[in-house]
């Protein structure tokens, strides 16, 4: 009896050490995805009120964790019986993320009309666009989340690994994405509290004192970094799912860096789809006038 219980503390133990080599492959993996995530969701997840921004990041970690409880058995499902929905679905949430990119530069390069500048000094009012914003967080995180997931998935089949650990080491994963992503943006959306709170308990002339300010002052600086950031991270990410699941557009330009490729891939998508979504949005306002 004793020796069939210490045979399948082994196997756990054996089995555990799999999953954690699997899961830190994985997480290798996915490190790109990682940080083009945390760009995005950092840029999404600031812009309002001090009070409301740590209630908005934990609706946007709940959705994302939602997100994750959706697509894991989807993935592993869909990997078994149908690997060819997986790229379709690559290519839809990429498409999709490329017209987020596009829309945000034109909206950066094209003037405002007077219109859109009502609208956006409406959007200054605390919470009126705060649900729209949190949808379009989860929204964009549940086309990264299953970037990641796919590309763990694949990762821990190329090492022919079993089903148990496969499931196992990609949940792991999934969690740390959500936990290590959010958890670095809560920390960013609190910068300046954190540099306030460093100043009280500060003299005015202290080395303390002179960190409170600047982690106040960069605030602002840094969140408009990221905004830059999570909108090339938006179109890499579209670039780079465009060219590894379109045979045509492999290996496209290759005196080029592919970073470069990809940034031009997502960019152009999106550009051809914005006109097609505004299209799709007058015919559809014109179904429901005339309904």
């Amino acid at each position: 009896m004793a020796s069939g219980f210490f045979a399948v503390l082994d196997d756990i133990a054996a089995l555990m050490d799999d999953v954690a080599l699997a899961s830190k492959l994985a997480t290798k993996k996915t490190a790109g995805i990682l940080g083009d995530d945390l760009a995005v969701n950092a840029e999404k997840a600031t812009g309002f009120v001090a009070s409301r921004e740590l209630p908005v990041l934990w609706a946007i970690t709940k959705g994302s964790f939602v997100n994750k409880l959706i697509i894991l058995p989807i993935a592993f499902l869909l990997t078994f019986f149908f690997p060819k929905a997986i790229i379709l679905i690559l290519l839809a949430g990429g498409l999709y993320l490329a017209y987020e990119g596009a829309e945000k530069i034109i909206h950066v390069l094209i003037p405002k009309t007077k219109q859109e500048i009502t609208t956006e000094c409406l959007k200054d009012v605390p919470q009126f666009d705060e649900k729209a914003k949190i949808k379009s967080a989860i929204t964009t995180d549940f086309i990264l989340s299953i970037e990641i997931v796919i590309i763990a998935l694949g990762e821990v089949m190329q090492r022919g690994s079993s089903l148990i650990i496969q499931i196992v080491s990609v949940s792991i994963v999934a969690i740390i994405a959500t936990i290590g992503v959010y958890g670095i943006v809560g920390l960013i959306v609190r910068m300046d509290d954190l540099g306030e709170k460093i100043k009280i308990r500060s003299s005015i002339n202290s080395l303390q004192y002179k960190l409170g300010t600047f982690l106040i002052k960069s605030l602002p600086f840094v969140i408009k970094f990221l905004g830059v950031v999570g909108t090339i991270a938006l179109l890499l990410v579209s670039g780079g799912i465009i060219e590894h699941n379109i045979h045509i557009f492999h290996n496209v330009m290759p005196q080029i860096p592919r970073v470069i490729v990809h940034f031009i891939l997502g960019l152009v998508a999106g550009l051809l789809i914005i006109p097609i979504v505004k299209l799709i949005k007058i015919i559809f306002i014109k179904i429901k006038n005339a309904a």
